[in-house]
């Protein structure tokens, strides 16, 4: 059994824990002090003291105080960068002019952050405008600094939420293309109001068209379409000034220092370059950025709450579970390099996002392709090619094409040869979101006809499959998405161009029409060349079935111009497609018809399409099937003296489905195998009532389902064995 400790060996004990517990306090208290001799001597913090504490009407000349602590300042300042506390106090000094007018410009020049802007110093240096003291000439440095460190906010949800009131100093002509740049920044859907729209038309016709007041209206526009009536011009130049300033020099050489790679956003933009060198031109747009985090360095923990830069996302569970606390990377170009961030791009609720990357995705398309000054050299390098196909991909991601491509698309195709970047430049054009009727013939349909009528037969294939493209993406997303009442038009939300179903469909029937003239003048120059009429035949094979298909209550048939070179196409796929084609048509007229009689529907089929239908079936099923053709009452009549003049016997069964050009090859292959011993080819006894039943088995059997389903729905096969097909 073990010993008990005695009474003084507990004693001896307690005193030991007791002088162990002294000089531990005692250490502490020693390390407390030490701090605080620390805080009292550092030079930094004895500066923000002053800067925090001086009195308001204090001189400014002669203050030898004064200049020894904003120079210490300026030291850490261009060495280190300034704490968000710093910059917030120095912030706070300059902008309530304490010390009068004149350090103004000073302190703000020195205004470089080693790590985050506090929203809050932001929001008070704003409210400090409005008093009215400040010269315009330090209120214009502050929002260029402002605009310098943007990305460097740590969140912008109170900055937003002054919105209305940095809107005020628009009127103000010398602030006003600052003030214009910062709102495009801050501008959200629920920002734009009517009378903000009417202020700035206002000013426009005061100075007029800026392109600063163009760019933000531009911006109006795209989120509320209805308020902001304005044709826009359609070469427009970036309207806000790229600021070089010395403070993104300070700032590139404040992270070296600190040991960060300096983010993209903040790289020297303008270079001097030899235009006589004979060096392989660069293309610093179309580089897509590396992800960085828009602050390289640790966040301030007094921020309003702990994000997480986007670059230091790994996985898609990692995306969501911090999917409200993402922060954006220095350029939002840097989403269009990974699919993790394009799967953000496309969760995410804030309009800023978007926002972003459709001003730097305008930018470089608009510097690159429309105001080089060398873009000869674009089809002999591969860096347009990787860029334009990465942005394919992006959209392709998305499942969506982004505003600013298709705007720049509106300008492109006034300049474009139609062989440059071909394949990429129809691939972005297929992405076209939905757009006004009146807004199409003007952005769309004058430059490609232009380009349709001189170009080769392959960009002529290329165009109606991309339009074709188009067009089953509006009809994909108007069977998904649309309201019954109010049909959206909204690419995910991005953007608010809304459009009653009536709007819709007076769009899509502009396209269909579109096409219609593009295919029937495409036949003409091309001499109904097979590989053209291909692609026309896919085009009418998605409208065909527009109503069944996607819902929409619409049928347009094909031109006579696109029906009748179909029809007598030489090739049997041709002619194997109408068949399907008109099937279908059938089918949803049919649909439509009962649809109409059981319920009262808001648009109706006109009676003039049932009646073009009517003439374009019965003419198709006496060509093919009684040998009819040209005769009265078959919707296409030729003169006896014309088909006599001919010299060809029997004209009007010369395209049945036996002496048809493109099926008559099968008709005396079927001969051969049904009457091996014959010398002679009698392709008419093949009109006999058993051999006919043969014979269309046999076409059936040749992978012509278009055909089959055309003469299971449109003739009645034994009211036709019994009359016979010895007609012609």
């Amino acid at each position: 059994m073990a010993a008990k400790p005695n009474s003084s060996e507990l004693d001896i004990s307690r005193s030991s824990d007791q002088s162990l517990s002294n000089r531990s306090i005692n250490r502490s208290v020693r390390v407390a002090e030490i701090e605080k001799r620390k805080k009292t001597t550092d030079p930094l913090l004895l500066a923000l003291n002053y800067f925090a504490e001086v009195k308001a009407g204090t001189p400014f000349l002669g203050n030898d105080d004064f200049e020894r602590n904003l120079v210490q300042v300026e030291k850490v300042a261009y060495s280190q960068g300034l704490t968000p506390e710093a910059v917030s106090v120095m912030l706070e000094f300059a902008m309530s002019l304490r010390m009068g007018t004149s350090p103004c410009g000073r302190v703000l020049k020195c205004l470089i952050p080693a790590s985050v802007v506090p929203q809050e110093a932001v929001v008070r240096a704003v409210g400090w405008l409005a008093i009215g003291k400040l010269p315009t000439s330090t209120q214009i440095l502050f929002i260029k600094w402002v605009l310098t460190f943007f990305d460097m906010i740590d969140s912008k949800d109170q900055v937003r939420a002054v919105y209305g009131f940095i809107f005020n100093f628009v009127t103000d002509e010398n602030l006003c293309p600052y003030i214009c740049h910062l709102l495009y920044l801050l501008t959200s859907k629920e920002s734009v109001r009517v009378f903000r729209v009417r202020k700035l038309l206002d000013l426009q016709s005061k100075l007029g068209k800026q392109p600063f007041l163009l760019q933000l209206l531009s911006l109006y526009k795209i989120f509320r379409p209805d308020l902001v009536i304005l044709s826009l011009p359609s070469k427009m130049r970036n309207g806000f000034r790229n600021y070089n300033s010395p403070w993104k020099s300070a700032l590139i050489t404040v992270q070296k220092k600190n040991g960060y790679q300096p983010a993209s956003s903040v790289n020297p933009t303008f270079t001097v370059t030899d235009k006589n060198s004979n060096r392989k031109r660069k293309y610093p747009h179309l580089e897509v950025p590396a992800l960085r985090s828009a602050v390289n360095g640790p966040q301030s923990e007094t921020s309003c709450r702990k994000l997480v830069p986007l670059a230091q996302i790994q996985s898609f569970a990692q995306l969501l579970e911090n999917m409200h606390r993402i922060e954006l990377p220095a350029q939002m170009g840097s989403l269009l390099g990974s699919s993790l961030m394009l799967h953000y791009l496309d969760c995410v609720q804030d309009e800023s996002a978007l926002l972003h990357l459709n001003f730097w995705l305008g930018y470089a398309l608009q510097e690159e392709f429309l105001f080089s000054s060398d873009g000869g050299t674009l089809q002999g390098s591969d860096v347009p090619l990787h860029f334009l196909s990465r942005l394919l991909s992006a959209q392709h991601f998305l499942q969506e094409g982004f505003y600013s491509s298709q705007t720049f698309l509106f300008k492109f195709l006034n300049v474009w040869d139609g062989s440059l970047l071909c394949p990429e430049i129809l691939g972005l054009l297929s992405n076209i979101a939905v757009m006004p009727s009146s807004q199409m013939d003007l952005h769309l349909f004058q430059p490609l006809v232009r380009l349709f009528c001189t170009s080769s037969l392959f960009f002529k294939c290329g165009l109606i499959e991309c339009l074709n493209n188009m067009l089953l993406k509006w009809l994909t997303w108007h069977s998904v998405y649309a309201l019954e009442d109010n049909l959206d038009i909204s690419v995910s939300g991005h953007t608010s161009i809304n459009f009653t179903l009536s709007g819709f469909k007076d769009s899509v029937m502009e396209l269909v029409h579109f096409v219609g003239r593009l295919a029937t003048v495409g036949l003409q120059l091309e001499g109904g060349r097979t590989l053209l009429l291909h692609f026309i035949l896919d085009f009418y094979e998605t409208v065909s079935d527009m109503f069944l298909k996607y819902g929409l209550p619409l049928v347009m048939l094909p031109p006579p111009g696109v029906f009748y070179p179909a029809l007598f196409a030489p090739d049997a796929v041709s002619v194997d497609r109408l068949a399907y084609i008109m099937s279908r048509y059938k089918i949803n007229l049919s649909s439509a018809k009962s649809r109409e009689k059981v319920t009262e529907q808001p648009f109706h089929t006109s009676r003039q399409t049932y009646r073009d239908f009517n003439q374009y079936l019965v003419f198709m099923v006496n060509c093919l099937w009684n040998s009819k053709m040209f005769q009265p009452g078959t919707g296409l009549e030729v003169g006896e003296e014309v088909l006599l003049k001919s010299g060809v016997p029997q004209c009007s069964g010369r395209f049945n489905l036996i002496y048809h050009p493109a099926l008559l090859a099968y008709a005396v292959d079927f001969h051969l195998k049904c009457w091996p011993g014959r010398k002679d080819v009698d392709l008419n006894s093949i009109k006999q009532p058993a051999p006919w039943a043969w014979y269309l088995e046999y076409l059936f059997t040749q992978d012509f389902d278009g055909l089959k389903l055309f003469v299971q729905n449109n003739v009645n096969r034994q009211l036709a064995a019994h009359d016979g097909h010895d007609e012609g």
